[in-house]
């Protein structure tokens, strides 16, 4: 197995992949390590609960290794150390006058991107838009104000600008109350008396302002982020002035950084301070599917013995809090994972099931990924088409494609309505695929089954058909029932909770989707998901967390904190606040950061193989049709001797990478941006320059990037982490 490998794949059949899977399982159970499997989830559809949860159980291993360590875990932090919701946000933007976007770019590469698209021309017409980016990004091209932030410095602009909110009075009141005077006393260097101030539906803001932000002028910010003094004050007073019609729109960008958790606070507090949350930045409704049926009377002793060891990802460890939801090691650290296999700690791992995933390209420092998973015996892939990570597979299964050949659903948010809609076979399959989900794991269990285990298929046939009761006796059967069951309080009347109405599962299959009630604004004031059922600035939720983690090991909140790369200790620890940026990299050698930027085309890299990709790059601003680049500013091309076009090479303390120079005046002096998605040396024949000699077409950005973790929410830090230089080839 490796990079430089020909992996030597032949076909085979369905029935003889299932029995190698099948004899690597029983040899586990033999000797009593089924721990030792893991299961990699990437994407996937609500369907997932299957091979990601119920399966691992009955298996007997700890290890679901999700994608969401890489995905958006500290952007869920603020919001959930303020407010309990751990989660993605929705927006409410009929209703908004400001929109403040931070490291998000909603108009191209985020959620509801079409919603965004269709609404943003309206929001234009009435609002007024800021982006606090590095970038000049899509977003911001169309916005009033554009904060080229110094790389990290979004923490410091978010706390001078609840200082500005504060000391000019344009709190929300009806959210967050008022002093019992009426007299402003949030005065610049001035600590105030918490009797004084009498809270509504928040908690702690007096805390906040004497711990924190009474130092935090806009002169302090203006000096951490490079940026002008009077913007910092203008941007502040016209998002508070705004109201509850302001919105702090998070993304990625400005808090999944080394000490980014914090930053994540700050900038969600600021929904707070504006009265925002429940009126305009929204929780979303859920949607009222059940859970598959439990797994509990189908786990052996083997299986209940094994699953309750440590996770491979190293989740909860002393320096790896990972609190997710408010649990020592509640969160998944997925990048971790090549660690922990190279390092046998806590264990060695002998076989995986990975589907829908590629962490061989899209986790930072690639190298460690390669080696990994180079060194783990049996690997199995299920995927729709080839990529790096299937070249370290012995078993590569060719998956359905979910929107088009087989059942499953999925849900989101948007609009302030949550949707879930149906995915259903609506073509012949294009080749002799099968559901990841549902289909490989019913064949994997019948050869179980063969060999005397007969736990998993026997509980496959416990998921059995709403309607008529029947048990599924294939995969196919199986995968409608389990869509069927999940649903079943969405089409069944008599489970009937919110949405629309449905008259049977035939009349939903005939709409496809379900919608939620309208949005009940308010409803969760004074109830919060928190440890005090308000929206906290001083977070008692979080205070409860990192104590409960360090009473785990035996020591202190600031050991901990110490340990997860963070300067704070006592009390300000418990409020949003500023903390110096962490990057990588000897500043002397290293002079610029890398800005890591998402392609409107990418979908996180599922387009690579497609040529329009190349074609129409041009549409992600600064970059070029047919060319991997990397945008620098012109005056630091100039002192670097780099003229527009030349082939570069990326360095980092870690390696290096080859592309074009663009320059570009949208990208921040002191920065280098570069949009992710290329590089591939496998993946495909447009992908790769050349994929028979697996030679990458322009480079990838991970590659370059060292693997660090904000700690707290155990997300991979993507920005603001590496320093690199620049050279001619």
């Amino acid at each position: 197995k490796g990079k430089d490998e020909d992996p030597g794949f032949i076909p085979i059949s369905w029935d003889e992949a299932a029995e190698m899977m099948a004899d690597k399982i029983m040899e586990l159970r033999e000797n009593n390590e089924t721990h030792k499997l893991a299961v990699f989830r990437g994407r996937y559809t609500q369907l997932n609960e299957i091979i990601y949860g119920r399966l691992p159980g009955i298996l007997g291993t700890p290890n679901d290794i999700s994608h969401s360590g890489i995905c958006a875990e500290a952007e869920k932090f603020g919001p959930y150390y303020t407010q309990g919701y751990w989660n993605y946000r929705d927006y409410d933007l009929s209703k908004t006058t400001y929109a403040l976007l931070w490291g998000a770019d909603p108009i191209s590469t985020n959620r509801q991107i079409s919603y965004y698209q269709s609404a943003w021309g309206d929001l234009l017409d009435r609002a007024k838009v800021a982006v606090v980016d590095p970038r000049l990004s899509s977003s911001a091209s169309k916005a009033d104000e554009w904060l080229p932030v110094k790389p990290g410095e979004d923490g410091a602009l978010a706390v001078a600008m609840a200082h500005v909110i504060l000391t000019e009075g344009l709190w929300n009141r009806e959210f967050v109350g008022d002093f019992t005077d009426g007299t402003n006393k949030f005065v610049a260097g001035a600590t105030v008396r918490e009797e004084d101030f009498n809270e509504n539906y928040t908690h702690g803001l007096v805390k906040w302002w004497n711990l924190e932000l009474k130092d935090r002028t806009a002169q302090w910010a203006a000096e951490k982020t490079d940026l002008p003094v009077e913007q910092i004050i203008r941007v502040a007073r016209d998002f508070g002035a705004a109201g509850p019609g302001a919105i702090c729109y998070m993304g990625g960008g400005g808090v999944m950084q080394t000490r980014g958790a914090y930053n994540s606070m700050a900038v969600y507090a600021l929904n707070g301070l504006v009265g925002s949350i429940e009126q305009t930045v929204l929780q979303g409704a859920s949607v009222p599917h059940q859970g598959m049926p439990s797994n509990a009377d189908f786990i052996d002793e083997i299986a209940d013995n094994n699953r309750s060891k440590q996770k491979i990802d190293q989740r909860g460890y002393k320096e790896m809090p990972a609190l997710n939801s408010g649990r020592s090691g509640g969160g998944v650290v997925t990048n971790r994972v090549a660690d922990a296999i190279l390092a046998e700690d806590p264990y060695d791992i002998k076989m995986i099931i990975a589907y829908w995933c590629n962490f061989n390209f899209s986790c930072p420092e690639t190298e460690r990924w390669d080696k990994a998973m180079a060194k783990v015996p049996f690997t199995v892939h299920i995927v729709t088409h080839d990529s790096e990570t299937s070249r370290y597979a012995d078993l590569l299964l060719p998956s359905t494609h979910h929107m088009f050949e087989q059942w499953g659903y999925l849900n989101q948010k948007g609009n302030t309505f949550t949707h879930a809609w149906l995915a259903r076979p609506m073509i012949e399959k294009f080749w002799d695929v099968k559901n990841a989900e549902t289909e490989i794991v019913w064949l994997l269990a019948e050869k179980l089954a063969d060999k005397g285990f007969l736990n998993l298929l026997d509980y496959f046939k416990s998921v059995k058909d709403p309607e008529t009761g029947r048990e599924p006796t294939n995969g196919q059967e199986f995968e409608e029932y389990a869509v069927k069951h999940r649903l079943q309080p969405i089409w069944d009347p008599a489970e009937y909770k919110s949405g629309d109405r449905f008259n049977g599962w035939e009349d939903f299959k005939a709409v496809g989707v379900w919608n939620s009630d309208p949005y009940k604004f308010k409803e969760r004031w004074g109830n919060f998901a928190t440890s005090t059922q308000q929206f906290e600035f001083y977070s008692e939720t979080l205070k409860e967390a990192l104590q409960g983690h360090a009473d785990k090991y035996n020591t202190s909140i600031n050991d901990i904190l110490a340990l997860t790369d963070y300067d704070v200790s006592g009390e300000r620890a418990f409020v949003p606040h500023y903390e110096e940026p962490l990057i990588r990299g000897d500043g002397k050698e290293y002079p610029l950061v890398l800005v890591d930027t998402k392609s409107r085309f990418n979908r996180e890299g599922r387009s690579a193989n497609c040529t329009w990709y190349y074609e129409f790059k041009d549409v992600d601003p600064g970059d070029e049709r047919h060319k991997d680049v990397a945008k620098i500013n012109p005056r630091d091309a100039a002192a670097l001797g780099i003229n527009d076009g030349d082939l570069i090479k990326v360095i980092s303390a870690i390696g290096e990478i080859q592309c074009h120079a663009k320059l570009w005046e949208g990208t921040r002096p002191g920065t280098v941006i570069k949009t992710y998605g290329q590089g591939h040396w496998a993946y495909g024949r447009v992908a790769a320059e050349d994929f028979e000699r697996r030679i990458p077409r322009g480079g990838n950005n991970n590659d370059i990037m060292p693997s660090d973790y904000e700690r707290l929410s155990g997300s991979t830090t993507f920005y603001a982490n590496t320093r690199v230089k620049v050279a001619r080839v």
